[in-house]
């Protein structure tokens, strides 16, 4: 907890909450998502993930468009704004984590790299 606390003040300036935060990560790396599969990628209700949406849109750091195959389905998209926010808080957030790994000894991250394996099996169950 006190490391996502850490690399969460290594976010760029905005006033973007966590999740609102992860759920344009998602469509940064994913490309443009259905709500319907942003809340299944955020473990989250639908209506939940159109809240976040509509905060994101309000932003200014995403978009909705009607789904070309069905339209009552919304495809969601991420604004050059919202590409710039993800962007630069990941250059911030690795650079803070490259200057840490860097004092580890090869041991040290070794272990941390097994333990990253186990913790993403954790929390994909």
């Amino acid at each position: 907890m006190r490391l996502s606390r850490r690399l969460r003040q290594e976010r760029t300036e905005t006033e973007l909450s966590g999740s609102q935060f992860s759920t344009l990560g998602w469509i940064s790396t994913e490309g443009p998502l259905t709500i319907g599969r942003l809340a299944e990628l955020e473990r989250v209700t639908a209506p939940s993930m159109n809240r976040t949406v509509n905060c994101l849109v309000d932003a200014g750091y995403a978009t909705r468009t009607a789904s070309p195959d069905d339209g009552r389905k919304v495809i969601v998209s991420a604004t050059e704004a919202g590409e710039t926010i993800v962007l630069e808080t990941r250059r911030r957030r690795d650079a803070w984590l490259a200057k840490r790994f860097a004092a580890l000894t090869p041991a040290e991250r070794e272990t941390l790299a097994e333990a990253t394996t186990i913790l993403r099996r954790l929390t994909d169950q």
